[in-house]
């Protein structure tokens, strides 16, 4: 079997992603609201700021009397602070208003305070011109009434929230969470905090998994560790697909004689297992049991982590009507050499250092401790090599786990 590009195998997901139906919408108070996506667009209901207001500490004038301020000075008839509907201004005065107060009716500009000597008599003076418009914030200059503030679609970060905020509105229209269940496959495993027996290792992916769907905010139902036996097997799948939107599980997809998972799902579910031109992660499994979606990921701790986080990541984030799922990347120098080409396209474990990717620890796909250590993922293209200061594609944990 040829290997399957990562671009072809996350349209196919995505395209599955997109089959479901949409998630329900939930109406949450604007304080529940960060991190969920959008179901409405959010429109607002008046302008943003809803009168001209002042962008400093000064004095407002109207430009026609400009002049007169500069050579004899002007009678301060009012003043203005934030939170106060002002009298229009009197012709032939000014006002003192400070930082983010409404211009009165009459007034269209402000000097700021080190611009304007102050007489005995109570006099402000200009000492240099100021045009119409000066240091004024107009109405609407953020955002205009009836506009679209914010796409459905957008996961909500927490300047739109403030931006929701400032229109208005105590709620805000967003997809229910997905109620994602995982489990671990093998015999061999242990949950932490039991005693090691020979032959047995730690569950560290029931971590990684429940670690970054909390993360992008989704309800996790822990399932726990699968046994080799196909009968348990296909009654835990059973309980968790009644409860789930979806299943993630790891290890124990393939074609092996120990591998309970793939063979229940050949026999009483659906599965379509992909080999990938990605290390680490070849093995990758879109299946359904009991008409619950379920994604099979390698079992080694790095390549669960490298294909959550390039397919499973984007695929949640689209079940939920998300319209950006591209995880963030930049081109950087790389900071070390590269000098074998592989046949599959390698994410290697990555962090800065001034101002260069450098690899982080051991790149075997058993070792998770290089992703720990690093920051991101750095991109080597299938046939390629690196020398160093060539650039690189590298991306942040901080941009694929948000």
């Amino acid at each position: 079997m040829s290997l399957m590009p990562v671009d072809q195998a996350l349209a196919q997901l995505l395209n599955s992603a997109r089959s479901h139906t949409a998630q329900a919408v939930d109406n949450l108070p604007l304080e529940q609201a960060l991190g969920h996506v959008l179901a409405t667009p959010v429109i607002a209901a008046h302008d943003v700021p809803p009168w001209d207001n002042s962008a400093m500490d000064g004095y407002a004038f109207n430009s026609a009397d400009v002049e007169q301020a500069r050579q004899q000075g002007l009678v301060v008839s009012q003043r203005i602070t934030a939170g106060m509907a002002p009298a229009p201004l009197q012709s032939g005065t000014c006002a003192r208003i400070f930082t983010g107060a409404p211009l009165p009716a009459g007034a269209d500009c402000v000097e700021m305070q080190e611009n304007v000597e102050l007489s005995e008599s109570g006099l402000a003076r200009l000492t240099q011109a100021v045009k119409t418009g000066q240091n004024v914030r107009p109405q609407g200059q953020d955002v205009r009434s009836a506009s679209e503030v914010l796409p459905a679609g957008l996961r909500l970060r927490p300047q739109d929230l403030g931006v929701i905020a400032s229109v208005g509105l105590a709620r805000v229209a967003v997809r229910r969470p997905l109620r994602v269940a995982v489990v671990s496959t093998g015999d061999e495993l242990v949950e932490p905090g039991a005693a090691l027996q020979p032959g047995q290792i730690y569950n560290s992916n029931r971590f990684t998994l429940i670690g970054a769907l909390q993360r992008l905010g989704q309800q996790v139902i822990d399932g726990g560790i699968l046994p080799d036996d196909p009968a348990l097997t296909s009654s835990r799948l059973r309980a968790l697909a009644d409860q789930a939107d979806l299943i993630i599980s790891s290890g124990g997809v393939s074609v092996g004689e120990a591998d309970c998972l793939g063979q229940v799902l050949r026999e009483q579910g659906e599965v379509a297992l992909w080999k990938l031109a990605i290390k680490p992660g070849k093995p990758f499994t879109l299946g359904r049991f009991a008409d619950t979606p379920l994604l099979g990921l390698p079992g080694n701790p790095a390549a669960t982590l490298v294909t959550f986080l390039l397919l499973v990541r984007p695929y949640l984030l689209t079940r939920l009507g998300c319209n950006r799922v591209e995880p963030v990347s930049f081109q950087l120098p790389a900071g070390f050499d590269w000098p074998r080409a592989g046949t599959r396209d390698e994410y290697l474990r990555a962090g800065l250092q001034d101002g260069q990717v450098i690899l982080s620890g051991n790149q075997s796909s058993g070792v998770l401790s290089s992703a720990s250590q690093g920051s991101g993922l750095v991109l080597i293209p299938a046939g390629h090599t690196v020398a160093a200061g060539a650039p690189v594609l590298f991306l942040p944990f901080s941009g694929l786990l948000d």
